[in-house]
């Protein structure tokens, strides 16, 4: 089997949950953890491996971190990329948190590309910031919501994003 359709196989069924809460922007997200924890299983089934390189460089006064997340079954890779612009000028981080969270945002968004994973249900498609009615909590969002809470998660984040009835709040 080559590379393409090893690659092809695994972007088909590859699952990567949504396992960190936003409780500011109040919604659910993926980070490059949860798609690397998720694509575990498949390198042994396909024997693949999947690294991610990154380097700095300055275009046009900015500081760019470029992520390449490469899969390889030794004979052959395919490559994908994400470009970040890292902002030295946001407040409350240090210097390191600020290279850090934008080595987090492109290796999860290089992994993304190269396992197609869609994005579009994610915080840039969907944060409205506030301007819509809340969705009701209940069926799989509930589900969700117990364990977010059993897990160490608060329950003013669930109400934030939830308009919870008095009956489902109890039960949380």
């Amino acid at each position: 089997m080559t590379i393409n359709e090893k690659l092809s196989k695994i972007q088909s069924s590859l699952k990567a949950k949504k396992s960190k809460f936003n409780s500011f922007g109040k919604y659910n997200y993926r980070s490059a953890e949860d798609i690397l924890e998720a694509l575990k299983p498949y390198l042994i089934e396909h024997n693949v491996t999947v690294v991610i390189n990154e380097t700095l460089e300055e275009k046009a006064g900015l500081l760019i971190m470029n992520s390449i997340a490469t899969i390889s079954d030794g004979d052959n890779s395919v490559d994908a990329v994400a470009l970040v612009a890292v902002d030295m000028d946001q407040r409350g981080m240090n210097a390191p948190q600020k290279f850090g969270s934008a080595s987090s945002y492109g290796k999860k968004y290089a992994l993304g590309n190269l396992f197609l994973i869609d994005d579009t249900a994610d915080s840039d498609a969907t944060n409205t910031h506030g301007k819509t009615a809340k969705p009701k909590l209940e069926g799989a969002a509930l589900t969700k919501a117990k364990s977010f809470i059993a897990s160490g998660g608060s329950l003013d984040a669930i109400k934030a994003k939830y308009d919870i009835p008095a009956d489902v709040l109890k039960t949380l």
